[in-house]
């Protein structure tokens, strides 16, 4: 199983790559001989049926699983043997929201700011949770926000994390019609800036320079 995604930036050392994956579950054989490599400017989406592996291979690709065989390389270095250096570059978001519940949406992203070693001042902070729809909730408990909301505080961190790798898992669930509208220009965005993006989605995605890789 193979995947090839050119280049469209002019950064071609920002690549992503997979060779040859094995991934086993309990006693059942997910993939096998699985390659990959995404480069700068391009989205890889990952498409298949529920239990067929998309999760674990983003666990793979993120390196917090480890395949029976083969290897996951960012910039033709094995993740395996810088990882602090490697996850420094990747925002991965899983599908459970990952967010401070008795925290406010501010102080979420504030806090995701420090643990990623960015930068950010509660003007920009809030600037940005206004642009994702949740201005005047900046201060609200995360608890008493809808799941759509919640992602929405998501998409603001993506947009404040300076990561240039995306990994994503199911990014749109629980968005509505605008706010998939929005999400799907933040990666847009991203892409343009020489990023790279791997999702996994159920739904059809409008994002430029995306291939599909079907497990």
């Amino acid at each position: 199983m193979t995947t090839n995604i050119s280049s469209t930036s002019s950064n071609p050392a920002l690549v992503l790559e997979a060779r040859g994956l094995r991934c086993v579950r309990g006693e059942r054989e997910l993939f096998t001989n699985l390659h990959l490599r995404v480069a700068s400017g391009n989205c890889l989406h990952i498409r298949g049926e529920n239990g067929v592996g998309k999760t674990s291979l983003l666990r793979l690709l993120t390196g917090i699983s480890k395949p029976e065989s083969g290897e996951v390389l960012w910039g033709d270095q094995s993740i395996a043997l810088d990882p602090m250096a490697y996850h420094r570059e990747l925002l991965f978001l899983g599908h459970r929201d990952a967010l401070k519940e008795d925290l406010t949406a501010l102080e979420n992203l504030q806090m995701y700011a420090t643990l990623d070693d960015v930068s950010l001042s509660q003007e920009k902070a809030l600037t940005t949770l206004a642009r994702f729809g949740l201005r005047g909730r900046e201060n609200l408990p995360v608890n008493c926000l809808s799941a759509g909301q919640k992602r929405r505080i998501l998409m603001a961190r993506m947009s404040t994390r300076q990561a240039k790798l995306w990994i994503l898992d199911e990014p749109f669930n629980a968005l509505d019609i605008q706010a998939v509208h929005e999400l799907q220009n933040l990666i847009a965005e991203h892409l343009a800036a020489g990023g790279l993006v791997v999702l996994t989605s159920h739904q059809e995605v409008s994002i430029p320079n995306v291939q599909v890789l079907e497990l």
